[in-house]
């Protein structure tokens, strides 16, 4: 194709090499470079992808200013380097698909998506469970009200590793299953917070934290309880929400059926409260990768010059300000923090 997108893909490390998959199977999509400060990886991904001769391999980011005609760049490099690498790509005039978290500082966030504004350029962030075909279809199903009265949601993110070096347990794994409460009740927490356990990388609770459980309340006193561990060899990915009339399960790890909707309510007898109208339901899917949704509609805003609102750069900027209020608790014990306004992107 002559008018193919020229995309490049910055850092390919255990997610970027994904990235780099996707955007090399799109037809609308021409990837004319590669950045990664690792020249193995750089020859691994043109061994294993068989990277055409005239696709700029480089350990230097600026080296893509001499690249004519970039359009985007996907960034998939550790949390601490994406503001700098971010605003360079906007102020260069690059649509930018960022690895969440946009950034560590919300403020960084909020910069960022003005400068994107001003210069009518795409920020994106990969929150890759918001283009999963469970939390897509989820999301219909609870505000379609069929939990009946909204009571409590949980969920459990555990696994032995990766551990990260440069972000705690929270800001590795929360903005999953926040995301997730916060599409499928199309609210924002407004009071969070959370507690943990230094093992791994320092002691007590001075270094970055392994087990972080969470405490999320929305406007309506919903709340959300998440458990956060990756130092756990049982290996969960489950959330759900509990309502009047039954409960909705996303199980990542059942093949089978990751989305169920577990139908059940009491009756009331006299004193005694007795279970009714108890089924379950496996809800079928639409097929497809979640990331390969996330680089295609990366693609499709820029075509459109429209960005997605469900994972805009404003999207990834309020998640930010949550874990920022999270980290707030988390070191002062547990003690509940408060959302300001600006929260309410």
């Amino acid at each position: 194709m002559t008018n193919q997108i020229k995309i490049a893909v910055i850092g390919v490390g255990r997610w970027g090499v994904h990235l780099l998959r996707n955007f090399l199977a799109d037809p609308q999509v021409n990837v004319v470079a590669v950045v990664d400060p690792h020249p193995e990886r750089l020859a691994a991904v043109k061994q294993q992808f068989n990277l055409d001769e005239n696709v700029v391999l480089t350990t230097q980011w600026q080296d893509l200013k001499k690249v004519p005609g970039l359009t985007g760049v996907a960034i998939a490099t550790p949390a601490t380097t994406h503001y700098a690498l971010i605003k360079d790509a906007l102020q260069q005039g690059y649509h930018v698909l960022a690895e969440k978290p946009l950034t560590l500082d919300p403020a960084e966030c909020r910069e960022l998506c003005q400068l994107a504004e001003q210069h009518h350029l795409i920020l994106m962030v990969d929150h890759t469970y918001l283009f999963h075909p469970a939390v897509e279809r989820g999301k219909t199903v609870v505000q379609a009200g069929k939990l009946g009265d909204l009571r409590y949601g949980y969920a459990t993110r555990t696994h032995l590793g990766p551990v990260r070096q440069d972000v705690d347990a929270l800001w590795d794994l929360a903005i999953h299953d926040i995301a997730i409460f916060n599409a499928w009740l199309g609210q924002i927490p407004v009071k969070v917070q959370a507690t943990g356990r230094v093992w791994l990388q320092g002691c007590g609770e001075q270094g970055l934290a392994d087990l972080v459980c969470l405490t999320l309340t929305y406007p309506d006193g919903f709340q959300a309880y998440i458990h956060l561990c990756w130092l756990n060899p049982d290996k969960q990915r489950r959330l759900g929400i509990v309502g009047s009339l039954g409960s909705l399960i996303f199980d990542e790890m059942s093949r089978s059926s990751p989305l169920t909707l577990l139908h059940g309510e009491f009756e009331q007898q006299g004193n005694q409260f007795i279970p009714v109208n108890q089924r379950q339901v496996v809800l079928e899917l639409e097929p497809g990768e979640p990331l390969g949704r996330v680089c295609s509609g990366f693609v499709v805003s820029i075509l459109n010059n429209t960005p997605l609102e469900v994972s805009s750069g404003w999207v990834g900027a309020q998640l930010v300000e949550i874990l920022a209020a999270l980290t707030v608790s988390l070191e002062q014990g547990g003690q509940p923090v408060f959302l300001n306004k600006r929260s309410q992107l």
